[in-house]
């Protein structure tokens, strides 16, 4: 037991903030998680909306033609949709596969196609969509969550200008601001600069 005590303290003394004051180590890599329930700020409604974030980044591990080694902002991971609508008694839910992931500290913005939508749902079978996320930091007890939530595919934020349509569908990692504030659950950034381009 004592040599496994001596040994967690050595364990944190490397990785945690030491003494001396020195920062702690930063991630390898980015990550997000986490499950929310949001409002949106511009409607007045008692619908239940929520996402579920669990990316994590896998810098240049996608290939594409214009880039054999991938991207620094590749990453792998799920997102899951929830949009429960009181007056049509249902859940609407989508879930899409990660593929991009971009961080600063206390922000992220990544993309997910979209492999599956319940029955009724929008026709967003292989789309991209885009989600933002503000970490707040620990919630206090008592507290209103300062976690925020940003997606691409509400009809309030993604208009193409001259357009009668709404556009649902973004580029790798990209998403409006985090503009939803989170009533319930919450999000963890992990921040991680992006590697250098492999040079050989």
């Amino acid at each position: 037991m004592a040599a496994a005590a001596a040994l967690a303290v050595c364990a944190t003394g490397v990785t945690g903030a030491t003494a001396a004051g020195k920062s702690a180590q930063r991630p390898l890599h980015a990550s997000v998680t986490g499950t929310a329930e949001f409002r949106l700020p511009y409607l007045d409604d008692d619908h239940i909306r929520s996402i579920t974030v669990e990316a994590h980044a896998a810098p240049y591990s996608r290939p594409i033609p214009q880039s054999a080694s991938g991207l620094p902002t590749d990453a792998y991971g799920t997102v899951r949709i929830s949009h429960y609508a009181p007056g049509e008694g249902r859940t609407a839910t989508a879930t899409g596969t990660v593929d991009c992931l971009v961080t600063a500290p206390g922000t992220a913005t990544l993309t997910a196609v979209i492999t599956e939508v319940s029955a009724g749902g929008p026709d967003w079978v292989g789309m991209r969509l885009g989600v933002s996320v503000q970490d707040g930091g620990e919630d206090r007890p008592g507290k209103v969550s300062r976690d925020r939530v940003g997606f691409s595919w509400d009809g309030g934020v993604n208009w193409t200008p001259g357009s009668e349509a709404h556009r649902d569908e973004v580029n790798s990692c990209l998403a409006p601001a985090p503009f939803a504030p989170v009533t319930k659950g919450g999000y963890q950034v992990r921040h991680a600069d992006l590697p250098y381009w492999p040079t050989g």
